[in-house]
Order: structure tokens, then C-alpha cells, then sequence
């Protein structure tokens, strides 16, 4: 909000019902008319007041939203900077707003710098030096403003009040485009902590800005701010935030800057404690423990007699009860008193909380409650109790009933999308969680639809009806309800309708006669979707009734349609099809794309939505152990380069039988050598992962010119994270058929010659699209036969099949070892940035939180040996040439995109900061759509 001083009044800009109103300066305001009334700037002596007025319309112009042309902003500027003859203070200040409202404008704005630094210098007692240092950062680049870096210097320590502030501000603004030179200053920007009012906040914030990449520079920041007295309460805040900001990365047990959170708590600021409160709830991971005092503080603040204090305090409390529901049992008696609380938010929230830590004989009294002002609350409250009830369902079943018919009476109500939706969802829920309120949660959902003006939610009752009815005691007593969708409702909800009565007709036989005729009548439908599902149903009956075995099988299978995609999957495999030149005139076939069942696909939505609510806690941890709780071997890693060669692969892999029906590549990793390339046998390995399988491809060169190798496969011993053994014998036969991921066949090579490189493979299989992060023991394992090198060969080993007595011996050779990582499934390609300017941009567009994770690398010295070892560990692209470090450089900031190989993008940046004789500090963050994906992007640093 811009206020202007006019003639002896402010005026608030922003209240433009009132300025517009008949008989205001502001009333009609043409920007050409102003143009031309601006001449007056040009007229000798100044007319202070006459001034002041034109400069008041175009302040407001450019509030509105008016764009001025260059031409136009640079006449006006220079106009404008004639003014500066004039003494009258208020004029001045007036002259500096519209300076900087033009300076991005206007050309040449440079030419004031001199006027603009004569006042920063002139008499401390001017009102308007402030004014002065805030315009002279907007007209100037920070190549110039070096030339008056003592100027800023000094302002920072001025005697004046706002003169500081003002330097501070214009410190922030400058931070983005002047690094360097600002941080010049942090002796002067120190010393500004001390100054009273607002001037601590901007300081201490620009302390952080200054320190943020190094993280013990913060801590020490935040340890010695704390012992300071400040009088401004949002100075405590931003001190709080950077403390939290230190601990989120921090585990529980490092948490050392806790006790300096806890201390904030007992401040006599009310503001200050919410906060701390607030800071302690968002820890990640945050114990019982670490969230006693703060559960006492905001049970402290219940008794405020300001409302908004006792919301915020009351709607933290419902998030502690979310997630240590003993800790706030004990302040029921609190929490109760505030259920008649006369502001209905207040009650609303109190009374979730109660929900939420009561006990079973508590139930029927508080739903008297809720169902008392459940008409006096907004949608959006309404939709939190709704939440609760559905939690409080779940977790006393016998109460369903009760709660069940709560719901439905709450479906008749006026309200929203989103208020009905969630009553929806909260009876879906309550459905598939207690198996005894199946009925009368169809019932009351088939009344909803009867009077239901929501679309959507309309088709999402009729699926599950057509799910679940046939499965009911009676399922023809749902028929008459989804038949009225077919005579009163929209085209979108008479095809759910028809696809409903088909599902009914599959699974119910003695309903299929009547529900034909029912399905007849939508042939003649004006809609050509209802008209096609008709059909469709109609033709799978005649085939289910008429055929045997598969096909009716099948057709009934089609009609219930009990299965579903894994979107991701078929989404990569589609777009991984279309990229494919070779297979475009190949129709595309959906037979390796996984599939859920109705069921699985609930208990994903289910454990999705728990995450949302932080029931799940994720555990990031800066070092990984092994099951027995050793650290993790980081040993010999392979390069992961892009996915080139892909199609070779593929095309090598289709020539294969036994692989060919295995499906799309997904990503291939870089060769691996597993062996010196100046011994006997030469062996390098190259990862597959393929929708349900990992595919090892080892390419074998026998260097020995004395020796044939016959059926040549390689032995892998496998060490998972949970440590199972498993064993892939060279035998297919012999592969165990083990759940999990696990061998699934061998491909060995006939006949390993001498010097002819040849090609085996080892398939895995990958269930669920699981990631399995596993280490491999490998041995080539082989048939030796002897021969001699200068007769026929052919004809050695032709004499020796025939043979009685086999010549030969089995014998095996050890490999390197061989791991599975995470770059192995991820795909570098810098494309996922869209149509994003920049990384920054493409990262503050991406909707989802980021995960992030610190860690030391004791094992390179220097940024630049850092960059190297991350970008194989994490199997990104570089972007915006950040894989490459000035030289001498102990900060650097390494910006990295790609996709997961289901094509769930993701972006990350590591920031570094190397320390001599410490190594390197890095902290990686990652941005996914998939929260999972994220968090293995910054756990897969060894």
C-alpha cells in the first residue's frame, strides 16, 4: 500500500473506490492528460503544491496498472529531475517515488546518479535521504554503484533511524545482482543488529543471505543473535527461521540449537512463542520429546483473549494431536472449554482436536456438538471436521453407524465441490475400512445421487456402485437408482450409469435378462459415448454367454474391469514407443505394462494420503547402513552417461527370444569393466532396466588362444537392504522362483573362442517397479576345453563331442563386483525443464516440496573433484554449464534434471562449499511430483 502526502493529508492509493468517486483528483484520470499537466515541472520558480498534485496522479497511474512507453517514461524522468531545484522536502520525496517507478523504464536514468548521491550526502537532518539511497540502487547496476560503495557504508552506520533501515532494504534488493560487494559490508550490516525497530529484522536477514551457503557461519550467526535483546518481535522470527532452517537438515539426535528454540518459548512476546511453537511442529522428524514445551506454550495461549493468537494456537495443537496424540490428552479439559468458543473457527478446530485424542464413550456427546453448529462454519472448516470424523471412524468402527449417518445428513446440506467431496471421500473410506458398513454406506450414497448437482461426484458414486453393488446381499435394489441416472442426468453421467448396469450384469446372473432391456433402451441414446458403452456392454454379454473357457473369461473380465494401469508405466512406455523411429508402424501393445488391483490401488491412495498428512514420517540420514548396521561399502561405481546407444541395445535385445517379450528399455547404464583389460578373460557388464526386469548384459572375450569356454553364464551373489541371499545358478532351471526381486533366467553363451567377443545375459525380476539398490558377488562360470591352436578347430571340438570321456573340466573366474544404484534408473535429460527460462525458474514453478540431506565428503579435497563424483552417483543431466567450477573457487552450486524411469521428472542442485583439510560440504535438494523419487535423489550420495 503506497500512502502520499498531499496537502497536508495522506492519501492511501489503495482505497480506489473512494478515489474514483465523482468530484476526486482521481476521478476519470486520463494518462495523456497527466503528460501534458507535467509541463508544470518545467515552469520557473517550482510551484511546490502544483507539482506535488500532478506527481500524486501519476504515482496513482502507475498503481493502477498504466503502462507508460519509453518515450514517454524517459521525458517524464527527466521532467521529474528538474524538481530537484526545489527545497520543499515533501516534493522530494514525492520526486524519488517516481524516479524509481520509472527507473526500469525509462533510458539514461543513470544521468540523476549525481543529484541522487548530493542528497545521500547532504544534512542528516533531510527527511528525504532515505528516499535518495532507495533510488540510487534502482538506477544504478552494481558496476557503477561500486564507485559509491562508501556511501552505503556509511548509511549502514548512520545516526540516522531511517536512513539504516532505508541502506538495508536497498542491501536485500542488491544481494541478488552484487554478492560480493555486499558481503564487503558485513561489519557494517553487523553493527546495524543493535539499531532499534525494524532495522534488526532487515539486518539479521541480510546476515543470513550473506552466510547461507555455509552452515557453521550460520550457526555461529544464530547462537551469538540469541544472546542480543532486540525490540522488534520480528527480528525473534527471523531468527527462528534460520535456526529452523539449520535443524531441518539436522536427525533428532544433532539437533544442538534446540535448546535455543525452547528458550524462545518462554519470551514474553506472545507473537514470538507462536512462532517458536510453530518452528519445533515442522522439524522433520520431530519427537515427543522436542514437542513437549511447545504443546505447553500453546496450551498457555488458549486463554488469550485475542482470538487470532488462540486460532493459530488452537490449529497448531489439532497438528500435534495429528501426530503425538498423547501429548495433548492430558489439556482436554482446556480444549473443551474452547468447543463453545462464541467464534465458530475457534470451536471447529477445538473440537477436532478432541476427535482426535478422545476416547470411545466421548464420541456420542461431541458429535451433538459438531452437529449444533455445523451450520454457522464456512465450507473450509466444514471440510476440517469431516476429516476428523472420518479419522475418529477409522479408528472406532463400532461408532459407524453413527458417524455414517452424520455424514448423509451432511450430504443434504448446501455447501461446495470440495465440502461434498470430502464427505464423499470420507464415506468411501469408512466403506473399504470396516467391512460392516458396506450397506449403509451404498444406501446413503445412493440417496446423494438421487439429488446431486456435482458431476464428478456423481460418476465417482456410480463406479463404486458398479464395483461393489453386485457383491451386496441384494444388489437388485441399487439397479432403480443407477437406471434414474440414465432418465434424468447429463451424457457424462448416463455412460457411468451404463457401465454400472454392465458390471451388474457380469457378476449377477439372474439380474442380466432385465438389466438387456435396460441397456436396449441406451442404444437409441443422443449421446454417442452412452450409445457406444451399450453396445459394448451388450456385445461382451452375447460372448460371455455364448463362448467357453477364455473367451467368456475374458469378456467378463473386460465388463468388471477389476484391474487398472500403473499410469507412470504406461505413460513412459507410450512416449518411449513414439520415440522409437523403428516401431512406429508397430501397433503398441500394453502386455508389459503393470497392472493394480481395485484393492491395490485403494491401499496406494490410502498410504498416498497419509503421507500428505504426515502420518509417515520419512527418515533422511546423512550416512547409510547395511542391515547389520555397518556403513555401506562405497566401492567401485560406474559411470552413468545418457541413454545413447539405447536403441542399439533394444534392437539386440529383440533378437533374443527369450528377451524380446520382456519389453522396452527404460535405461541403459554406461559399460562397466569387471575386469583388467590384460587378463585372460575380459568382461564388461551393461544394466537394462525394463518395466518388471533389470537385464545385466556381459559382453565376454576369452584372450587365451589354448582354450574354448563352453555354456559360459556368470554366478551373481546378491546382497539386498534387508540382506536376502539369493543365487543365480548357470542353470535356468535351477533359478528358484523366489518373491521379490529375483532371478528369473539365464542366458548363457554356447561357445566362448578365442578372441570373439560374445554376449550373455542375467534377467531379474523387478516386481511392483521396485528400485532394489543391491550389491552383486560375480564368477564367470565355464567349460574349459583344451585345444590347439595351430590345427582345425572345429574339427578339435567336433572330436572331442564324440568323445565317451569328456576332456574337459569345469572351472570359474572371480569379477569385480557389481552394483545397482540409483543412477541406474534415472534417465539425464535437461528437457524436463520445459519451457522454463532457467533452472531457478523451472525449480520455483515445480509445485512439490523439496527434499533435501547434508553430507561431508571427507574423500575429495575441491569443489571441482566433488562435481565429478556426484553426477554418476546421482544419474542427472548438468544444466547451464554448472558441471564446471572456476578454478579456485570453494563454493559452488551444481544444477542437475532428468526423470525417473517411469518418467516422473525430477530437478536437484547441490551446493558445496569445500574447507581446506575437511574435505567437501554438500547439501543436496531435489524437487520430484513424486515425493519418493525426491528422496532417493538425495539419499543416493556414498
Amino acid at each position: 500500500m503506497i500512502f502520499i502526502r498531499c496537502d497536508g493529508c495522506v492519501q492511501s492509493l489503495a482505497k480506489k473506490d473512494e478515489d474514483m468517486a465523482e468530484g476526486s483528483m482521481f476521478y476519470h484520470l486520463d494518462k495523456t492528460t497527466v503528460l501534458q499537466e507535467a509541463r508544470i515541472f518545467n515552469v520557473s520558480p517550482i510551484r511546490a503544491r502544483d507539482c506535488r498534485l500532478v506527481l500524486t496522479k501519476i504515482a496513482y497511474l502507475t498503481y493502477q496498472s498504466e503502462t507508460f512507453g519509453t518515450k514517454e517514461a524517459t521525458e517524464c524522468f527527466f521532467s521529474v529531475t528538474k524538481l530537484f531545484q526545489s527545497q520543499d522536502a515533501a516534493l522530494r520525496q514525492m520526486v524519488y517515488l517516481i524516479i524509481k517507478e520509472f527507473s526500469q523504464v525509462a533510458e539514461d536514468v543513470i544521468m540523476a546518479t549525481s543529484s541522487v548521491t548530493k542528497d545521500i550526502t547532504a544534512n542528516s537532518d533531510l527527511i528525504y535521504r532515505a528516499n535518495a539511497i532507495r533510488a540510487l540502487v534502482k538506477i544504478t547496476d552494481p558496476s557503477i554503484l561500486q564507485g559509491n560503495e562508501r556511501l552505503m557504508k556509511q548509511a549502514l552506520v548512520d545516526k540516522n533511524y531511517a536512513v539504516v533501515k532505508a541502506a538495508l532494504v536497498s542491501c536485500i534488493h542488491l544481494f541478488a545482482s552484487a554478492k560480493d560487494m555486499v558481503k564487503r559490508w558485513a561489519s557494517e550490516i553487523q553493527a546495524a543488529l543493535s539499531k532499534p525497530g525494524i532495522a534488526s529484522y532487515h539486518a539479521l536477514g541480510l546476515m543470513y543471505l550473506i552466510r547461507q551457503n555455509d552452515k557453521m557461519a550460520i550457526i555461529k550467526m544464530a547462537t551469538a543473535a540469541s544472546r542480543v535483546v532486540f525490540r522488534n518481535p520480528h527480528t525473534y522470527i527471523v531468527l527462528i527461521r534460520t535456526t529452523c532452517r539449520i535443524m531441518d537438515d539436522e536427525t533428532p539426535d544433532q539437533r544442538s540449537l534446540m535448546p535455543l528454540l525452547q528458550n524462545f518459548l518462554k519470551h514474553k512476546d506472545y507473537i514470538v512463542v507462536f512462532e517458536a511453537a510453530r518452528a519445533i511442529t515442522g522439524l522433520r522428524n520431530v519427537t515427543a520429546e522436542e514437542l513437549r514445551y511447545a504443546t505447553h506454550a500453546l496450551v498457555t495461549m488458549l486463554s488469550n483473549h485475542r482470538p487470532t493468537l488462540v486460532f493459530a494456537a488452537i490449529r497448531l495443537l489439532n497438528r500435534i494431536a495429528h501426530l503425538h496424540r498423547s501429548l495433548v490428552v492430558q489439556f482436554t479439559p482446556e480444549l473443551e472449554a474452547r468447543i463453545n468458543d462464541p467464534n465458530r473457527n475457534i470451536a471447529t478446530f477445538a473440537i477436532t482436536t478432541v476427535l482426535k485424542t478422545g476416547n470411545e464413550a466421548s464420541v456420542d456427546t461431541l458429535m451433538k456438538q459438531i452437529a449444533s453448529f455445523m451450520g454457522d462454519i464456512s465450507d473450509e472448516f466444514k471440510v476440517v471436521i469431516i476429516d476428523a470424523i472420518r479419522s475418529l471412524c477409522l479408528k472406532f468402527p463400532a461408532k459407524q453407524s453413527m458417524m455414517l449417518n452424520f455424514l448423509a445428513n451432511v450430504l443434504r446440506d448446501e455447501g461446495g465441490y470440495e465440502y461434498k467431496r470430502a464427505t464423499i471421500e470420507a464415506i468411501f473410506d469408512i466403506f473399504y475400512s470396516v467391512p460392516s458398513s458396506r450397506e449403509t454406506a451404498l444406501s446413503h450414497l445412493c440417496e446423494f445421487i438421487e439429488d446431486c448437482e456435482f458431476t464428478r461426484l456423481a460418476v465417482r458414486v456410480l463406479y463404486l456402485l458398479g464395483t461393489e453393488g453386485p457383491k451386496c446381499a441384494t444388489p437388485s435394489k441399487y439397479i432403480r437408482y443407477i437406471y434414474n441416472r440414465l432418465i434424468l442426468e447429463n451424457a457424462p453421467v448416463r455412460s457411468a450409469a451404463v457401465t454400472a448396469l454392465g458390471r451388474f450384469a457380469a457378476d449377477v446372473a439372474e439380474l442380466r435378462p432385465r438389466i438387456r432391456i435396460l441397456l436396449e433402451r441406451c442404444l437409441d441414446d443422443n449421446d454417442d459415448e452412452v450409445r457406444d458403452r451399450a453396445t459394448l456392454s451388450l456385445r461382451l454379454l452375447d460372448i460371455a454367454a455364448a463362448a467357453d473357457g477364455e473367451a467368456a473369461s475374458a469378456a467378463a473380465s473386460l465388463l468388471l474391469n477389476e484391474n487398472t494401469y500403473v499410469w507412470p508405466v504406461l505413460e513412459a512406455q507410450l512416449y518411449t514407443h513414439l520415440q522409437d523411429a523403428g516401431t512406429a508402424a508397430v501397433p503398441f501393445s500394453d502386455a508389459h505394462v503393470p497392472r493394480l488391483t481395485k484393492t491395490e490401488q485403494h491401499d496406494h491412495a490410502m498410504h498416498a494420503r497419509a503421507q500428505r498428512e504426515g502420518r509417515l514420517a520419512l527418515s533422511p540420514t546423512a550416512h547409510k547402513f547395511d542391515a547389520h548396521g555397518r556403513p555401506s561399502p562405497s566401492d567401485h561405481r560406474t559411470a552413468v552417461g545418457g541413454t545413447g546407444g539405447l536403441h542399439d541395445y533394444q534392437q539386440e535385445l529383440s533378437l533374443v527370444p527369450a528377451l524380446a517379450p520382456l519389453g522396452k528399455i527404460l535405461h541403459s547404464s554406461a559399460p562397466a569393466a569387471l575386469t583388467e583389460s590384460e587378463t585372460e578373460y575380459v568382461v564388461h557388464c551393461v544394466k537394462h532396466v525394463m518395466p518388471a526386469h533389470v537385464v545385466f548384459q556381459y559382453t565376454c572375450r576369452n584372450t587365451l588362444n589354448d582354450s574354448v569356454l563352453m555354456n559360459v553364464s556368470v554366478q551373481m551373489r546378491m546382497q539386498l537392504l534387508n540382506d536376502m541371499e539369493l543365487e543365480a545358478e548357470a542353470d535356468p532351471g535351477a533359478v528358484a522362483a523366489l518373491a521379490g526381486f529375483a532371478p528369473a533366467f539365464v542366458v548363457p553363451i554356447p561357445q566362448l573362442r578365442y578372441d570373439t567377443p560374445e554376449t550373455m545375459w542375467v534377467v531379474y525380476h523387478r516386481p511392483n517397479h521396485c528400485v532394489p539398490l543391491a550389491s552383486f558377488q560375480c564368477a564367470l562360470h565355464f567349460h574349459v576345453y583344451d585345444v590347439d591352436p595351430n590345427e582345425d578347430l572345429d574339427a578339435q571340438l567336433a572330436d572331442a563331442a564324440e568323445e565317451t570321456g569328456d576332456r574337459g573340466y569345469e572351472d570359474e573366474y572371480e569379477l569385480e563386483g557389481l552394483e545397482i544404484v540409483l543412477a541406474d534408473f534415472m534417465v539425464p535429460d535437461g528437457r524436463v525443464m520445459g519451457t522454463a527460462p532457467s533452472f531457478e525458474a523451472a525449480w520455483h514453478a515445480a509445485a512439490a516440496e523439496d527434499a533435501r540431506e547434508t553430507y561431508n565428503l571427507t574423500a575429495v579435497a575441491t569443489c571441482a573433484s566433488a562435481v565429478k563424483s556426484i553426477v554418476p552417483m546421482l544419474g542427472l543431466a548438468p544444466v547451464q554449464g554448472s558441471d564446471v567450477v572456476a578454478a579456485g573457487k570453494n563454493t559452488h552450486t551444481l544444477l542437475l534434471a532428468g526423470r525417473f524411469v517411469d518418467g516422473t521428472p525430477c530437478l536437484a542442485q547441490v551446493r558445496m562449499v569445500s574447507e581446506e583439510g575437511a574435505g567437501v560440504t554438500i547439501q543436496v535438494m531435489a524437487k520430484s511430483p513424486n515425493p519418493t523419487v525426491a528422496l532417493r535423489v538425495v539419499n543416493a550420495i556414498q
